[in-house]
């Protein structure tokens, strides 16, 4: 029965030849590759009822589709309507698009989420001890995958999954909504993602990999929806994006305790830009806590935030080990914040008490300049660790309203400089004139990366 469904599907597979000048309705859409081939989710059983299952339909689709991973690779199109469906797994050379008013929905049934071994930078899962459910969206040892689409959205009923976490009744890590890991060339853009299970977008140990054009939104008391987390990745480019979460909107990760320290794998080469966050109880970006295989070299520009708790923010402990260095944040307009600058080397939350005492996190080289805050509680919350200090911290060109006589700055065991910042930092910053704080003049490799102009020809949806 397989087989001859297979065969059905392949039947279904169009050569993608659009061209304006033929006539034809073409959808054109931004990606990193263009594909030979396309075809239809309907193509493949699939029904956009909201309430049938489509599982099934996507994980027979993205099995033909891999076919044709060799011979200019393949584009599958969801289209309008709501597609319920469980977990499945990508494949190399392939493009997911979503069509506007497409809506996959995240099933409520677990039966249709298949289970996973713990990350081997974790050591065990965040929500449990044990395994995890599978993402919605997976795949794992990959090459060229792009997530994309019209503006469609991916809905991932989280409200079931919170339930059970507010209630203790998870024996398993909730599902994140997209996970792609040990891959390389990686797009995932221009869709709408709300109410995730757990974290939206989970790209870890993989390189090369551009995001952009994101709307996510969660309730902001949802928990741990963080919006997008790489871990362990490099030479990764994040813009574009707004971000409504109950949780940080953007965690830069590589993983915790003994089991990052022992995995070894940093994230690094970052460039977060034109970043809009509201998030009243986390950060608009957070580095770590999960940090323990290291952070360096990650650039921030052009960031917005509202509402939110705190800014760029370092989170780490004894324990972690590793190092958070080569941070560089310039251009941020902050309105209705609790903190503008938060580092914080007692973040609590460890796998387990066996955590190593002397693996202690090296925190330095961390610069902000060109900041605007108004509506702020706190300036500052600057806490490093006793004889481990948090070093060569720049801050400049700064100006903070705040309208509380709360004391502004709150600084212990850190060391570092300032220029031209209101109000008066802290003595532990003294005043260095006419400086401006590092920001890199060189250009990240994914930088470079230029997305092509793609199309497929229009097809009948129903």
């Amino acid at each position: 029965v397989i087989f001859t469904v297979l065969l059905l599907g392949l039947q279904g597979v169009r050569v993608v030849e659009c061209r304006v000048a033929n006539g034809l309705d073409c959808f054109e859409y931004p990606a990193i590759s263009c594909r030979k081939h396309s075809a239809v989710l309907t193509d493949f059983g699939g029904v956009g009822d909201g309430k049938t299952s489509n599982t099934k339909a996507f994980q027979y689709a993205i099995s033909n589709l891999s076919h044709y991973a060799s011979d200019g690779g393949a584009l599958l199109v969801v289209p309008p309507g709501k597609w319920l469906t469980g977990s499945f797994n990508l494949t190399s050379h392939f493009t997911l698009f979503l069509q506007k008013e497409a809506t996959i929905l995240g099933s409520q049934d677990e039966s249709e989420w298949p289970t996973l071994p713990v990350l081997p930078s974790y050591g065990r899962g965040r929500d449990a001890p044990d395994g995890r459910f599978s993402s919605l969206i997976f795949g794992t040892n990959l090459t060229d995958v792009v997530i994309t689409g019209y503006n469609g959205t991916i809905d991932g009923q989280g409200s079931y999954w919170w339930d059970k976490f507010h209630k203790g009744e998870l024996k398993l890590t909730r599902p994140y909504m997209i996970e792609i890991m040990f891959s390389d060339h990686i797009q995932i853009s221009n869709l709408t993602l709300i109410d995730s299970p757990s974290w939206f977008v989970h790209p870890i140990y993989s390189s090369d990999i551009i995001i952009q054009g994101l709307t996510i939104l969660a309730p902001v008391d949802s928990p741990n929806t963080d919006g997008i987390n790489p871990d362990s990745c490099s030479n990764t480019r994040i813009e574009d994006c707004y971000i409504v979460s109950g949780d940080d909107c953007v965690a830069i990760k590589s993983g915790w305790d003994e089991s990052g320290i022992k995995f070894g794998m940093p994230s690094q080469h970052i460039i977060i830009r034109r970043l809009e966050c509201v998030s009243p109880d986390s950060a608009m970006i957070a580095l770590g806590s999960e940090m323990s295989g290291g952070i360096r070299d990650v650039r921030a520009e052009e960031l917005t935030a509202l509402n939110t708790q705190s800014a760029v923010r370092i989170k780490t402990a004894v324990g972690r080990g590793a190092y958070v260095r080569d941070i560089f944040v310039k251009g941020m307009n902050l309105n209705t914040m609790k903190y503008v600058f938060w580092m914080t080397g007692s973040y609590g939350s460890h796998p387990n008490t066996d955590f190593d005492p002397k693996a202690l996190p090296n925190i330095t080289g961390i610069n902000y300049r060109d900041v605007i805050a108004d509506n702020v509680t706190y300036s500052a919350r600057l806490e490093g660790i006793a004889n481990d200090p948090f070093t060569g911290i720049c801050i400049s060109n700064v100006t903070i309203h705040s309208g509380k006589k709360k004391p502004q700055w709150n600084c212990t065991d850190i060391e570092g400089v300032t220029s031209n910042v209101y109000p008066k930092p802290c003595e532990l910053l003294p005043l260095k004139e006419k400086i401006e704080c590092p920001y890199p003049d060189d250009k990240l490799p994914i930088e470079s990366v230029q997305l092509k102009t793609c199309s497929f020809k229009s097809v009948s949806f129903f």
